[in-house]
């Protein structure tokens, strides 16, 4: 177990008694809403009313481009800027609910773009850049896009070729282009410079449509995923005890906007704590990221599993290269992160890595290792407060709670927090079926331990079945990735008739490690060893990367499609390595 010690005082000292008296009401009171009662607008709170207080001079958003020159955004300028986008759209005859949606990298245009749609209550969805014409198409149709934010490069290459099959498609805005193309096509920049740079945000109920996410299912078409403007309540608290922000931090989501958490951690998370927010425009790049970390002084950095075993992989010491004097905590989503990955941070960063679970389904951070608890390396951590969370047995859509620690069953979560999923867009039945009663299922299997910590299994359609026993994938790699030649570990469920399933491993060898039969069956033995055989993979195959999505998901399902050779599904989020 690992204990952080600075000199900040944490939000959150005392969780049993913040457990015990937390409201979502009083946390509504810690923000400002709208003037004369109008309801609650995420674009007033994370911009706004800083805007018109103490910090309209701090700076809101400061982008790195590749040169490493930035560009500095204060939330006095971004309201100004929010507020012309938010008027662009009134002067195009956008209706409030209508859908806006973004295709572009990490450029100012896209965040004003969110921050003035959601000003303007119609609906933000983002888009990842690197997406093909295909998963564009799926996602701006079931979406009804009626405006899309993109760049020329990107609209010649992807959107160009699908505007005829879009006819909801009203306006396409190109941001690098100062004239229309034509009546369709507009130009950015001309639109805001035409625009006034004060606006007066309408009425905006709690319930009303803020937000649509698009998540992968495992075959078919993408899951739009909506939330409401109410989410703010959860994006507001989650950055005052998860992320443990404190007025003019400096901070750093490296998430891609196009994915959820670039948009609840990348823009709107931060920017209601009022703290100021890193855009980086380059990809991973070891030493760049270390260098940003120094030179930014950035105090609080959220990334993603994937780039944390990159830097695992890489012969850098950060500690003794680069001066971090600064960085005060260090936090990781997408994938659950191994204890290996947890003690890496400890030692080269002196903090561990806090882990933390949520889905685009719940539209923030559920569960976490908070800065001033105990951490136990490989735990998702304790529940955020307001958050009823449970392990579950469920038999013919018959829900019972397990009360016992140590118990796997299924993760549930109790409907009544604010930025629970509304529905999926066109598919009320699939939406129906993600609960029971009360209880929203979230797909994965996980256990409690009697201090209260929760312990992810592994996705329900994950699990494997071996000789009797359910082996749940993320168990097994990580006890894989405690052998010193593994670098990184997938594991699937193969039919083997004589015990059901039996595990199979893809493993990633260290530079330096020969992919041989003999380090094959030393990785097994110790397997064996530390699991019992048969728990332990009967199965290793070397590879040199494992499939993962850009959120840093291992797509177990798709190594699985590829042995047996089965339809892939979608592939839409895959990384490109």
């Amino acid at each position: 177990m690992i204990s952080i010690k600075n000199k900040i005082q944490h939000h959150l000292l005392d969780y049993k008694k913040v457990m015990a008296s937390f409201s979502w009401e009083n946390t509504a009171k810690e923000l400002s809403g709208l003037a004369e009662g109008k309801g609650l607008n995420i674009a007033h709170e994370a911009i706004d009313r800083h805007a018109n207080g103490h910090l309209k001079d701090t700076v809101a958003l400061r982008f790195i481009r590749k040169d490493s020159s930035f560009e500095d955004f204060t939330y006095a300028e971004m309201q100004k800027q929010t507020s012309k986008f938010a008027n662009v759209l009134q002067n195009l005859g956008i209706q409030k609910g209508e859908r806006v949606f973004s295709l572009a990298r990490r450029i100012p245009e896209l965040y004003i773009t969110a921050l003035g749609t959601l000003k303007y209550t119609a609906v933000f969805c983002p888009l990842f850049s690197v997406f093909g014409p295909e998963p564009v198409f799926q996602r701006l149709s079931r979406g009804d896009a009626s405006v899309l934010i993109t760049t020329s490069a990107l609209y010649e290459k992807t959107v160009k070729q699908l505007v005829e099959r879009l006819p909801s498609l009203r306006y396409i805005i190109l941001t690098d282009v100062s004239e229309p193309v034509s009546e369709k096509i507009l130009s950015f920049s001309k639109l805001m410079e035409e625009a006034k740079d004060n606006f007066i945000i309408a009425e905006t109920h709690p319930e009303d449509a803020a937000l649509l996410h698009f998540t992968s299912g495992t075959t078919g078409m993408p899951k739009g995923v909506l939330h409401v403007h109410q989410a703010a309540l959860t994006h507001y608290i989650t950055g005052k005890y998860v992320l443990d922000f404190h007025e003019r931090d400096i901070y750093w989501c490296t998430a891609d906007p196009g994915w959820v958490t670039g948009t609840s951690y990348g823009i709107i998370a931060p920017l209601i704590n009022g703290v100021t927010c890193i855009v980086d425009e380059a990809e991973f790049d070891a030493s760049r990221w270390y260098s940003l970390l120094e030179t930014h002084k950035i105090n609080i950095w959220y990334t993603a599993p994937t780039a944390i075993r990159r830097l695992m992989r890489m012969d850098i010491k950060p500690k003794n290269t680069y001066n971090l004097e600064n960085l005060r905590l260090i936090l990781s989503v997408g994938e659950p992160l191994h204890a290996e990955a947890v003690i890496w941070g400890q030692e080269n960063f002196g903090i561990p890595i806090l882990d933390n679970w949520w889905q685009t389904e719940t539209g923030g951070i559920m569960i976490a290792n908070y800065p001033s608890m105990v951490v136990k390396p490989g735990s998702m951590g304790k529940p955020l407060p307001g958050v009823e969370i449970a392990i579950a047995a469920i038999n013919d859509d018959q829900l019972t709670l397990i009360t016992q620690p140590e118990i796997q069953g299924h993760l549930v979560l109790k409907k009544g927090f604010p930025s629970l999923f509304r529905e999926y867009i066109h598919e009320e039945e699939r939406y129906k079926k993600c609960f029971i009663g009360d209880w929203y299922l979230s797909g994965d299997l996980a256990k409690i331990d009697a201090d209260g910590y929760f312990w992810f299994i592994g996705r329900a359609d994950d699990i494997i079945k071996t000789s009797g026993h359910m082996v749940g994938p993320f168990e097994v790699e990580s006890t894989l990735m405690r052998h010193p030649a593994v670098a990184e570990a997938a594991v699937i469920g193969k039919p083997e008739p004589t015990i059901g399933e039996m595990v199979k491993a893809f493993v990633v060898l260290k530079t330096g490690k020969e992919a041989n039969e003999d380090t094959k069956m030393a990785i097994m033995g110790f397997a064996r060893k530390e699991m019992g055989p048969a728990v332990a993979p009967k199965e290793i195959e070397f590879v040199e990367s494992i499939p993962k999505t850009r959120s840093g998901k291992i797509l177990r399902r798709l190594l699985k499609a590829r042995e047996l050779g089965l339809p892939e599904g979608d592939l839409s989020t895959l990384e490109q390595n």
